[in-house]
C-alpha cells in the first residue's frame, strides 16, 4: 500500500518512517527544500533517539521517499496523512493556515478514492472543515473519506510510542476508511494494541483531553510541592504514596520547574479556546496554565533567595531542552528562568547534551560549556533544569572544587538532600 505523509516535522517524520518500518511504501512531503535535501541524504533535521538510523535503513531499502512535489505523492497514495504544524495565534486559538493549504492541494490533485487522515492536533470540527475545502477544490466528484487519527508521541520516546502504543484512535464515519486504517496498523494487532473506533469529533477531542489532563497532573504536583516546602513534607515521598494508588498512577507526578514542549502549552490553551468558542470556561485548565507559569517564576525566586543580588553573579545551568532526549526548546522552562536571571544581571554558562545549537539561536549573550564541569567552573550557583541522565551521577567532589560558591539548585529533585549537604553543598530542591 502506498501512503503519503504531508509535513516532515516531528510528528510527520516519525509517522512516515515508522510506517515504512511496517513495510509500507511511504512518501513524505514538505515544502522546505533544505529539509527535504537533508532527509534524502538520510540526515534527520530533528534529534530523536533511533530515528536517523531508521530513516537511513528505509531509504536504503526503498520504502521511504522524500519530496517537495505534493501532487505526485497525492495521486499515487491511497492514504494521505496531514501532519503539518498547527501553531497558536496571539489569542491562543489554533492557526489553521497550513491545514487549509494542504487540504486545497489534496483537493486539486484528487484522482481517485482517498482516505485523508489528520495526525496534526486540531480543534474539534477540523475534519468537517477539511472535507469542505477538498470538496470546493476537487475538479470532479471523486469520493474520499476523512479520518481523525491523533498522535500520542512523546519526544525522546517517539519510536517506541509508535511501535508499541498504548492505544490507536481512529475517528471516521466510513466503515471503509476504518478498515483501511486498521490495515495500516495491522502489525499492532500482534501485540494486542487497543483500538478506539469512534466519530471524528470524539477522536479530535481525545487528543486535547489527554494532554490537558497530563498537564493538570504536572501542575497539581507542583502545587503540592509548594505546600510541602511550607509544612516540612517531602514531595517525592508524597508523589510515591499517591502514585501507588492505581486510580491515580505515578506518571507525571514529578515536581519541577513546570511543563514545556510543543504539546502541553499549546493544547491546554487550545482546549480552553475550544470551550470558550462554545460559551464555556474551562476553569481547571485555566488554573493549570496559571500554575505552570507561576512555577517558572518560583524557580527564579529560589535562585534570587539563595544568592541575593544577582548582578555579576555567575550561574551554571545544566539542561536547556524542555525534557531529556530531545533538542526541543519550545516553551522550555529554561527560557523564562534564564531570561529572568539575565534581567537581574546574572552571567549564564550553560550545558545541554543536545539543545545548545537550538539555544544559541535564542540566547545570544550566554556562554556554553563543553561539559557540565566546564559550565560549573567558577560559578556562584549551579541549576539543574532538565533531568538528562548525564546529570544524575555528577562527580560532586570535582564540582565542589570547581565552583566559586557551593550553591546547588536541583529543580528536578535528582539528588539526595542529605548526601548533598554532607558533600558540602547548600542544596535547594523543589518541594523537599
Amino acid at each position: 500500500m502506498n501512503i503519503c505523509v504531508v509535513g516532515t516535522g516531528y510528528v510527520g517524520l516519525v509517522t512516515g518512517t515508522c510506517f515504512a518500518e511496517f513495510g509500507l511504501h511511504v512518501t513524505c512531503v514538505d515544502n522546505d527544500e533544505q529539509k527535504i535535501a537533508l532527509l534524502q541524504q538520510g540526515i534527520s533535521p530533528i534529534f530523536e533517539p533511533g530515528l536517523e538510523e531508521m530513516v537511513k535503513r528505509n531509504l536504503r531499502e526503498g520504502r521511504l521517499v522524500f519530496t517537495t512535489e505534493i501532487a505526485k505523492a497525492v495521486e499515487k497514495s491511497l492514504v494521505i496523512f496531514i501532519a503539518v504544524g498547527t501553531p497558536p495565534k496571539k489569542d491562543g486559538s489554533v492557526d489553521m493556515t497550513y491545514i487549509d493549504e494542504v487540504a486545497r492541494k489534496i483537493g486539486e490533485n484528487l484522482n481517485g478514492y482517498k482516505v485523508i487522515a489528520t495526525k496534526s492536533t486540531v480543534p474539534v470540527g477540523t475534519g468537517e472543515r477539511i472535507r469542505k475545502v477538498i470538496e470546493q477544490c476537487r475538479g470532479k466528484k471523486i469520493n474520499f473519506d476523512i479520518v481523525s487519527n491523533p498522535e500520542f508521541l512523546r519526544e525522546g520516546s517517539a519510536i517506541e510510542d509508535f511501535m508499541r502504543p498504548n492505544r490507536v484512535v481512529i475517528g471516521a464515519s466510513s466503515d471503509q476508511a476504518v478498515a483501511i486504517l486498521k490495515d495500516l496498523y495491522s502489525p499492532l494487532y500482534l501485540i494486542e494494541t487497543p483500538f478506539i473506533i469512534t466519530n471524528i469529533e470524539t477522536a479530535e477531542m481525545i487528543k486535547y483531553a489527554s494532554n490537558a489532563f497530563l498537564a493538570t497532573k504536572v501542575s497539581f504536583i507542583n502545587e503540592i510541592a509548594n505546600i510541602c516546602e511550607k509544612v516540612g513534607a517531602d514531595v517525592n515521598v508524597v508523589a510515591k504514596g499517591m502514585g501507588l494508588d492505581q486510580r491515580i498512577g505515578s506518571k507525571f507526578l514529578h515536581a519541577g520547574p513546570g511543563y514545556g514542549g510543543s504539546c502541553f502549552p499549546k493544547d491546554t490553551l487550545g482546549i480552553a479556546k475550544i470551550a470558550e468558542k462554545h460559551g464555556y470556561r474551562f476553569e481547571i485548565v485555566h488554573s493549570v496554565m496559571k500554575v505552570n507559569e507561576r512555577q517558572k517564576e518560583r524557580m527564579f525566586a529560589k535562585v534570587k533567595e539563595a544568592l541575593g543580588n544577582l548582578k555579576g553573579k555567575s550561574i551554571a545551568v545544566l539542561g536547556l531542552s524542555f525534557k531529556p532526549n530531545t533538542d526541543d526548546m519550545r516553551e522550555a522552562p529554561s527560557l523564562k528562568i534564564i531570561s529572568s536571571l539575565q534581567k537581574e544581571g546574572a552571567k549564564i554558562k550553560a550545558y545541554d547534551p543536545k539543545a545548545m545549537e537550538a539555544a544559541q539561536k535564542i540566547f545570544r549573550k550566554i556562554e556554553y560549556g563543553k561539559d557540565p564541569y566546564d559550565a560549573a567552573k567558577g560559578s556562584d550557583a549551579l541549576l539543574i533544569i532538565t533531568e538528562w541522565n548525564q546529570f544524575r551521577n555528577l562527580d560532586l567532589k570535582r564540582l565542589r572544587k570547581l565552583m566559586k560558591s557551593p550553591v546547588f539548585l536541583d529543580f528536578r529533585n535528582i539528588y539526595d538532600p542529605v548526601k548533598m549537604r554532607e558533600a558540602g553543598f547548600k542544596y535547594i530542591a523543589v518541594g523537599r
